[in-house]
């Protein structure tokens, strides 16, 4: 690509913030920190978070994914969503928040749903946000301070925070992938072993039980 071009496409993206709003087509791969949609013969590699991954159907099957465009001098890279509300909540990291890139706005996304981490800043929480991968204490209070001061975010996530409050077994999924988080295991696999503990069936364990199910999962 010419430099031309690029700086055209980056300037597009920078002014619309999007230039392609959503992929619909066949799963062709899905791991958990990327896909590949296969869109009338061409696969669209893209990168997603592991609360859009545990969303996704089997591959071969359709699939409708919105999507955020980010360009680079040497690369475009497609950012994936399964909900506008994830989309919105990126968008808002990497616009809002000073030192925030692509990266750990899909580790925020990963590790806390959008609901609990509109809780968090509402509630100046940087310690839940902290123990987020990749995010440390330093950042999580950059993203409270900084998202806190948006004019009408706060507010409004305030007003909507009561009646969207976290469930006591979101709670408990989240304090659980933490814990093994905690232990030293990856995000990733922390996920996937309390998914599998989860297929079990009945009525979700104490945070305490998913970590010791979840442990026998993982060794």
């Amino acid at each position: 690509m010419n430099n031309t071009l690029g700086s055209f496409l980056k300037a597009l993206v920078e002014v619309d913030g999007n230039m392609i709003a959503f992929l619909e087509g066949i799963l062709a791969e899905a791991l958990p920190t990327q896909i590949v949609v296969n869109v009338q013969g061409v696969g669209y590699q893209v990168m997603i978070p592991i609360s859009s991954f545990e969303r996704l159907p089997e591959p071969g099957s359709k699939v409708k994914i919105l999507t955020h465009l980010a360009v680079r001098e040497d690369a475009h890279i497609l950012y994936g969503f399964f909900s506008s509300g994830e989309r919105d909540l990126f968008r808002l990291l990497l616009h809002h928040v000073s030192g925030v890139g692509p990266k750990i706005a899909l580790s925020v996304l990963s590790g806390l749903s959008v609901e609990m981490f509109k809780s968090a800043v509402v509630a100046g929480d940087t310690g839940t946000i902290s123990k987020i991968s990749g995010v440390g204490k330093k950042t999580a209070e950059r993203i409270v301070l900084e998202l806190k001061d948006k004019v009408g975010v706060a507010a409004e996530w305030e007003a909507s925070s009561a009646k969207n409050a976290p469930s006591p077994d979101d709670v408990r999924l989240h304090d659980a992938v933490l814990a093994l988080i905690s232990l030293g295991y990856k995000q990733v696999e922390a996920h996937k072993a309390i998914r599998v503990v989860m297929k079990s069936g009945g009525e979700t364990p104490a945070s305490e039980d998913l970590v010791r199910q979840a442990l026998k999962v993982l060794s």
